[in-house]
């Protein structure tokens, strides 16, 4: 892992390569951690992106406070503008905010998302009146598709799960094929209801596809339980509120919250059927 710091244009970045199952069986807590645990992403008036080789995607937040942030293309892009060759998903969980795309500016309210196509050169992000929390996803595009802002009335909407379980809970699918064109970004919202903690259980598997997992609305002090790793050979992490964690195709994503809590999903891949998955039976799990 390296980090690359670029004061002069305030984008923060680093670099995660991908693993073998069999190498991750061996991980330490603390290696877990390093190659998987994104422990920040919000840094006052800066862009903090991450770079894995995981479909190259890109998960990382914008934290406009004093000043406008505009959206570079890192090292590993090798390219002139962020957007040259790939695609972006923003999802607002803070206050009121501005995305200007190439001149055009949209309003980003609170839990409602921009989808930005491949091409644009420009893509700044700023505070207006409220403090906003833009949390990005960005994965390779072979085509341009146009900028489009949805919110959660034009989300697709399903609940799932049962109280008897824990596990009940409310998807708001985003920036999805089946409300928006995309090349493979997927993004959405996942809401635990009152008294349930576990989310995406029973658990499953992709692999056709990459997860990245954001969780927030956390209770102060409180922490989430996220697990991964193959069915037969789960590893757990603990993050805290704010903080994300990715999910290789062959893994499975989980999390038991101690609190209620909220998480974003984002993904890419060859596949853009939402139900693409392979299911793991709970009494499977070791």
């Amino acid at each position: 892992m390296r980090s690359i710091q670029k004061e002069e244009i305030r984008t923060r970045s680093e670099f995660r390569y991908a693993h073998h199952p069999k190498d991750v069986k061996g991980y330490t807590t603390e290696e877990l951690r390093e190659h998987f645990l994104i422990p920040e992403l919000f840094v006052k008036d800066q862009i903090s992106l991450t770079y894995t080789m995981y479909d190259r995607y890109i998960p990382g937040g914008a934290f406009p406070v004093s000043k406008s942030l505009k959206l570079e293309a890192i090292d590993e892009l090798k390219a002139d503008n962020f957007l040259d060759r790939r695609e972006l998903g923003v999802i607002n969980f803070g206050g009121k905010g501005k995305i200007t795309v190439d001149g055009e500016s949209y309003e980003i309210g609170h839990r409602e998302a921009l989808y930005v196509g491949r091409g644009p050169k420009d893509v700044v992000f700023e505070a207006t009146d409220e403090q906003p929390y833009f949390y990005i996803n960005s994965a390779p595009a072979h085509k341009s598709y146009p900028t489009k802002k949805v919110t959660k009335k034009e989300a697709e909407v399903v609940e799932l799960g049962d109280s008897k379980y824990s596990n009940k809970r409310v998807i708001n699918k985003l920036l999805v094929n089946s409300v928006i064109d995309t090349c493979q970004l997927q993004m959405g919202m996942t809401e635990l209801q009152e008294g349930n903690i576990w989310n995406t259980m029973p658990p499953h598997t992709h692999e056709r596809r990459l997860e990245v997992y954001f969780y927030f609305d956390l209770a102060e002090g409180q922490t989430v339980s996220h697990f991964m790793g193959q069915p037969q050979e789960t590893r757990h992490i603990f993050l805290q509120n704010h903080q994300a964690v990715i999910s290789p195709q062959w893994s499975i994503h989980a999390g038991a919250g101690i609190s209620i809590l909220t998480f974003i999903w984002g993904k890419a891949g060859e596949n853009l059927d939402y139900g693409d998955m392979d299911k793991v039976s709970v009494d499977e799990l070791k």
